[in-house]
C-alpha cells in the first residue's frame, strides 16, 4: 500500500469500534499535517472579505507557510494595490482567523488571470 510524505505505515490493528465522524476529523486536526492547512484554507473561503469583493476577484491567496501569506494578483497594478494594503490584509486575516497566523503578505503576479492560473493554498 503506498504512503504519503509524513505519515507512516499504521502500526496498531484497526479497531471495530464505531465513531463519531466529528471526533476523528478533530483526531486528525491535531496532528500537525491537517492543521496547518485549515488557516489557509480557511483564508481562501472568505477571501472577499478580508479584501473585499474587487480585490478578491484579481487576487487569491495562494499560499501561507511560515507566517507569510503569498497572494497572487492578476497583473502588476492589482499586485501593487495588494502591496500597498499588506498590512491591513494581514491585519483582516489574522481577525478572520482569531490569531497571529500571517506575519507578513508577500506579493506576485500571475501570468494569467489569478483565479485562473493558481492552484489556490
Amino acid at each position: 500500500m503506498p504512503s504519503s510524505k509524513g505519515f507512516s505505515r499504521r502500526k496498531e490493528e484497526r479497531s471495530k469500534e464505531i465513531f463519531a465522524v466529528g471526533d476523528i476529523v478533530e483526531g486528525l486536526l491535531e496532528r500537525r499535517e491537517f492543521a496547518r492547512g485549515v488557516p489557509a484554507g480557511r483564508l481562501l473561503r472568505e477571501w472577499p472579505q478580508v479584501v473585499g469583493d474587487r480585490l478578491a476577484a484579481v487576487s487569491v491567496p495562494a499560499r501561507l507557510e511560515g507566517g507569510t501569506l503569498v497572494v497572487r494578483a492578476d497583473s502588476g497594478p492589482w499586485g501593487a494595490q495588494v502591496g500597498f494594503l499588506a498590512e491591513e490584509i494581514r491585519r483582516k486575516a489574522n481577525a478572520r482567523l482569531g490569531r497571529e497566523v500571517v506575519l507578513r503578505v508577500q506579493v506576485v503576479v500571475g501570468l494569467k488571470g489569478a483565479r485562473e492560473s493558481s492552484k489556490p493554498l
